[in-house]
């Protein structure tokens, strides 16, 4: 994690943040407007690096204990508080019928193809 990022992480102290100019590296191009950050640049800088470290050990609480020399109960508590933080998106599931519908209503097929679907 980059010194700047860290430092940033300590300015804004997780209260949500929204870049207005994003400058591509090696380059002129910049592309000004209002864009918010990802979920994970929202925690702190030690939160970032315990995400970092979790998917580097594939999500192994043993291998995080070992690395960070803290117990089984310090790791989950730690992985909760951190979820706690993050929103997640919720995957809402919709049956065969419902999505030969979707499909209709957006054009994607024709109402004999819709009838055919729905009478198997």
């Amino acid at each position: 994690m980059s010194k700047e990022w860290h430092e940033l992480t300590r300015m804004t102290q997780g209260k949500p943040v929204t870049v207005e100019r994003v400058r591509l590296v090696d380059s002129d191009i910049a592309i000004e407007g209002s864009f918010t950050l990802p979920p994970l640049a929202g925690l702190s800088a030690e939160d970032q690096v315990f995400v970092m470290a979790f998917v580097r050990c594939h999500g192994s609480i043993k291998d995080m204990e070992e690395m960070f020399g803290i117990s089984y109960p310090t790791v989950k508590n730690r992985i909760n508080r951190i979820a706690k933080k993050l929103e997640f998106v919720e995957i809402i599931a919709i049956s065969p019928q419902e999505e030969v519908i979707a499909e209709l209503e957006h054009g994607d097929i024709d109402a004999e193809e819709a009838i055919r679907r729905l009478s198997k």
